[in-house]
């Protein structure tokens, strides 16, 4: 153990789990989790969320721990989350510290249900890594994104995964963290897009276990998948973005993971709540968050605010907050008048 590195990793959900896992690896982990009861079942049982955990985890309920142990840090907490933490965090926090967050979610510096889309100011809507350098002393920030379905990674199943930041040098960090012969690691430099791929595509999900739970094979989740990613392409343009990162790992592979399997958390929402059940019945019932509800919000007044080409964003929230019916919504999609194959391309 003396002889690797020692990271740390904040939050101990099911991919925080599996972050901590891969991690161990090639580092000795520190694990941060602040409920006791969490503590001691995964020190008592050597498990966690199906995860059985690494011998070289550490569990912690210290902040200040990990910060003065460890110079690289994953977060992986629910977006709703995340700023508390990061300003918790932030006492600790020096700027030769490099983070690299795992969360697939936008913050909001206002009541989503209450902002109307001609009142927003875009700087309203953060992506993780902004809340971490406005927060915090660091610097050197990245994400990573990819197409890492949690219960897959427990199994130890190969994936891969993409490390973004503007620094060579968290690329690195990120890369020799955590490649391994099970996980392949790929860098780049746009952080925006690949943030943005992780969690636009969650509103995509969400329509795919709809998909599912109506009944429908997969010819229609193959367009669904498509004209999801040409969605995310236009939004993702709109802000900034680079339309490449969205053709890689951390975006359509990323959508055809999430799109799939019914392991995808947004996918699952998707199909109970298409099968008939309350949408506030199915995220009471499960033990973490699906970000793919406050993504559709979020999206939605971002594409009012900028007037960006998203009519299945529109429509799925018609069905998920105004009780549209699901199989109108899709008659009306299928109306949409389209033009060429592919044209984000030319964006």
């Amino acid at each position: 153990m003396s002889e690797k590195r020692t990271v740390g990793v904040i939050g101990a959900g099911s991919f925080g789990t599996a972050i901590a896992n891969l991690l161990a690896e090639n580092c000795h982990v520190i694990l941060y989790e602040r409920n006791a009861d969490v503590r001691e079942a995964i020190l008592r049982d050597g498990r966690n969320r199906n995860h059985v955990m690494h011998h070289d985890i550490e569990i912690t309920d210290s902040l200040e721990e990990i910060a003065t142990r460890c110079f690289l840090l994953f977060p992986v907490i629910p977006s709703a989350h995340f700023k508390n933490m990061i300003i918790d965090f932030s006492k600790y926090l020096r700027p030769d510290h490099i983070m690299i967050h795992a969360t697939k979610g936008f913050h909001c510096e206002f009541d989503i249900d209450e902002m109307r889309p001609h009142d927003l100011k875009l700087k309203q809507i953060k992506t993780m890594s902004e809340l971490i350098r406005e927060e915090t002393a660091i610097v050197r920030v990245g994400c990573v994104a990819g197409p890492n379905l949690a219960a897959e990674l427990a199994e130890h199943q190969p994936a891969a995964t993409v490390i973004a930041s503007r620094f060579d040098e968290v690329i690195h960090e990120g890369i020799i963290s955590l490649k391994s012969d099970r996980f392949q690691v790929y860098g780049n430099r746009d952080l925006l897009g690949i943030e943005l791929a992780g969690v636009l595509k969650n509103y995509v999900a969400l329509a795919s276990g709809a998909l599912s739970g109506l009944g429908y094979g997969e010819n229609a989740r193959a367009m669904l998948i498509t004209r999801g990613m040409a969605e995310m392409i236009y939004i993702g343009k709109a802000l900034g973005a680079d339309k490449r990162s969205f053709l890689g790992m951390a975006g359509i592979g990323d959508l055809i993971a999430t799109c799939s399997s019914p392991k995808s958390r947004n996918y699952s929402v998707g199909y109970r709540v298409a099968k008939g059940e309350k949408l506030k019945d199915v995220t009471a019932s499960m033990n973490e968050v699906a970000e793919g509800i406050r993504t559709l919000k979020i999206a939605k007044l971002i594409v009012d605010h900028v007037g960006a080409n998203a009519p299945l964003l529109q429509m799925m929230n018609k069905v998920f907050f105004e009780d549209f019916d699901f199989d109108r919504a899709i008659k009306m999609l299928m109306r949409v008048p389209v033009g060429n194959d592919a044209e984000y391309l030319d964006l």
